[in-house]
């Protein structure tokens, strides 16, 4: 008989791999499987836990047999992670968190970077339409813009690749799943904050081909608008990607002393996209001789490390330790399993330090 299980469950694994395909994720009944197999169902219970301990399959009380998305052959079991940067400012910390929750799950790991650019992006996708792939986590490239890659994404969902965006998703595809910041209420929470602490003339810097930058500005607006405060464009300004870049690999901060000159005026406070953003403006604001939060307050997201470095140490926005890369993998997961897949937006929770005061001018 052990020679019988045994051969059963390969048998079980070629027909597993079939169902996986067919988007069949509920195995038969053993009482079915002993008829469609000619076995005890003895013999078909000993070949399932080979499945199960092989974490193949999963088994609940009272249900059945369920896949769990691996599939027999493990050089198959494959998932990309699209990251659009690998810089130290988020990068080793979100990508160490993916990789850990993946290879848990039982999944090899390949990641790419796209420096946000649509056309990198394209290269990269073009390639994985070419090799076997479970699934895709990925980050939109200036989540801000409808895609030119979604015949890409489109054509790597037929060939059966589940994919999960994070950090963001594009206006024009299909409804993926996707895991995202609540950016819109994280903009309104640091708006109301500093409304509470007597800020009349809020400013904002945010990035503008990002979803995240769009949303952020929408719900600080919001907040402002609800307590009747006047809305002043000339108080907000916007930065590229390419600006971006400039300021990590060359700390290229015209623009931010532009911000200073042109957008402040007489605001007593601003809103800064992230933390890295806020790091490098309260550094130009010294050298225009401006002192946070004496003379203006600063407040973010992220929760980053800078956010800590920074003097004075940032008051920002902060998810819970791991909680964007595991809902991003959860979900992905979920897809993989059958189960409904529901976009997520994270919350924000506010940690207040020492970069925002009481405004008494």
């Amino acid at each position: 008989m052990e020679i019988k299980y045994r051969q059963l469950a390969e048998t079980l694994k070629k027909e597993l791999e079939n169902y996986i395909r067919q988007g069949i994720y509920k195995l038969p009944t053993e009482k079915e499987l002993c008829g469609q197999f000619h076995a005890s169902r003895q013999t078909i219970r000993q070949a399932l836990l080979i499945l199960e301990q092989e974490g193949l399959i999963v088994k609940k009380q009272g249900s059945g047999s369920y896949v769990t998305g691996l599939l027999p052959e493990k050089s198959k079991n494959h998932v990309a992670v699209l990251l659009s940067t690998d810089t130290e400012y988020i990068f080793p910390a979100l990508l160490g968190d993916l990789e850990t929750f993946l290879s848990t799950e039982g999944f090899a790991v390949s990641v790419y970077i796209t420096q946000n650019r649509t056309d990198v992006e394209r290269t990269i996708l073009q390639s994985l339409t070419e090799k076997p792939l479970r699934g895709l986590i990925a980050e939109p490239s200036r989540s801000g813009l409808p895609s030119p890659n979604y015949d890409l994404y489109e054509k790597l969902s037929a060939q059966g690749t589940h994919i999960v965006f994070f950090h963001g998703y594009y206006s024009n595809l299909p409804p993926f799943s996707y895991v995202k910041d609540d950016n819109y209420s994280g903009g309104f929470a640091l708006g109301q904050f500093l409304i509470h602490r007597q800020h009349k003339q809020i400013a904002g810097i945010f990035q503008l081909d990002t979803i995240q930058g769009q949303e952020r500005h929408l719900g600080s607006t919001r907040a402002m608008l609800e307590a009747g405060l006047p809305i002043d464009e000339d108080t907000v300004a916007w930065f590229t990607t390419e600006q971006l870049v400039l300021l990590e690999k060359k700390q290229d901060t015209r623009f931010l002393s532009d911000f200073i000159q042109r957008n402040l005026k007489s605001c007593s406070a601003v809103i800064c996209h992230n933390d890295e953003i806020a790091y490098w403006l309260i550094k130009e604001l010294s050298y225009a001789g401006l002192h946070v939060p004496e003379d203006i307050s600063i407040v973010s997201f992220d929760n980053s490390y800078l956010s800590e470095l920074s003097r004075p140490a940032l008051t920002t926005l902060s998810h819970e330790p791991h909680e964007m890369a595991s809902a991003a993998v959860s979900l992905l997961m979920k897809k993989m399993q059958g189960h409904n897949a529901v976009s997520m937006q994270i919350p924000w929770r506010l940690v207040e330090r020492s970069s925002a005061a009481v405004w008494n001018g």
